[in-house]
């Protein structure tokens, strides 16, 4: 009864040739492979029952996918977009949280608290408790900002973060969009005690004491249209350092490319060698960040995940492990890199109302 129910899978030659190398795959993720081999089975006039047995799942998988397939063809076995919970509070909402925390604080404070952020922003109605996940996120800490950090707010804020969110919302046909900065001072740390991993009812311990071997410092550039990343240790942070690793750069990408690049106003990127570099290079468009305002950039997105994944609880025994580590985190991250989704369009919001206290 189920044969002639069944939907009939009908594959062309070079479907089923890419069924059968998505099926055959070592690496291929388990799903993919899992809604391959169903559809090879479905062509091959097996029952659901069988395909079911024989890939180890239930009837209703085999149906599901047999009938996605023959609806839709091999777009079909991806899997659906699942928008997931909405986000309680948008980019508009985050980048108002960050341009507070940026700014001087009110008189006589000189530091702000997750707190007193969500005082001030009473308009969006956010607890503190958020306002600290948002800013851990992007790896802030309004606790250490200090007056000379403010940001400028004038119209040349807005209009250079409208020109950087443009290159990533509407990127220019036939261009190459690159990300670039340096992580300075990474300390290479190892703890004085072995640490202690975590057990049912209990966190993991880490010992407090720590024995210092000096610090590495980074230069990382990011493909923004495929989300990798590659990084090179730096002995010195200037201008030298960085026109050669932009020569590197240069030389790898296809000379038939225009190159738009995202970067901060940092010394070694606006010293008279580095723009002389530029001139001398006129495929290479800047766009640079608005001072004070680095979380536009999205290398410093990976970034905060280097530092939560590998730096923040690490040990380093030598600066040459701490670099091999930061090598094969990047390794492993390029391996399923995604550009970032990028939401924010850089439109000035609203300023909230002063604080009275």
């Amino acid at each position: 009864m189920e044969r002639a129910t069944a939907v009939a899978v009908v594959l062309d030659e070079a479907t089923r040739r890419q069924l059968e190398r998505t099926a055959a795959s070592a690496s291929g993720q388990v799903r993919q492979v899992l809604r391959a081999r169903i559809v090879l089975g479905a062509a091959d006039e097996m029952t659901n029952g069988q395909i079911a047995v024989a890939c180890a799942t239930s009837v209703n998988t085999v149906r599901k996918w047999r009938g996605r397939f023959v609806l839709h063809g091999l777009p079909g076995l991806d899997d659906a977009h699942r928008p997931g919970r909405p986000t309680l509070y948008g980019p508009q909402a985050r980048v108002q949280i960050v341009a507070t925390a940026t700014s001087t604080p009110p008189y006589p404070e000189s530091t702000w608290s997750h707190r007193r952020i969500a005082e001030r922003l009473a308009n969006l109605g956010i607890s503190s408790s958020q306002v600290g996940r948002i800013l851990n996120d992007l790896d802030i800490r309004p606790h250490r900002v200090r007056g000379w950090l403010t940001r400028r707010d004038d119209p040349a804020f807005w209009e250079r973060t409208i020109d950087v969110c443009g290159l990533y919302l509407a990127p220019p046909p036939g261009t190459v969009r690159v990300s670039i900065d340096e992580k300075t001072s990474v300390q290479a740390k190892s703890r004085k005690y072995a640490s202690q991993s975590a057990a049912v009812g209990r966190l993991a311990r880490q010992e407090l004491e720590y024995i210092r071997h000096g610090t590495v410092s980074i230069i990382a550039a990011m493909d923004i249209d495929t989300g990798q990343v590659i990084t090179e240790p730096i002995s010195r942070n200037n201008a030298m350092t960085f026109v050669e690793f932009l020569g590197r750069l240069d030389a790898a990408i296809d000379p038939a490319n225009e190159i738009h690049l995202v970067l901060d106003n940092g010394s070694s990127h606006t010293a008279k060698r580095t723009k002389a570099w530029f001139q001398a290079h006129p495929r290479w468009h800047l766009h640079r960040t608005p001072p004070h305002a680095s979380w536009l950039n999205v290398i410093e997105i990976w970034f905060s995940t280097l530092t939560k994944r590998v730096l923040r609880y690490g040990d380093f025994p030598s600066r040459s492990d701490l670099i091999d580590k930061i090598e094969a985190f990047t390794i492993l991250h390029n391996e399923t890199a995604r550009p970032y989704r990028w939401t924010y369009d850089g439109t000035p919001l609203k300023a909230p109302c002063p604080s009275t206290n």
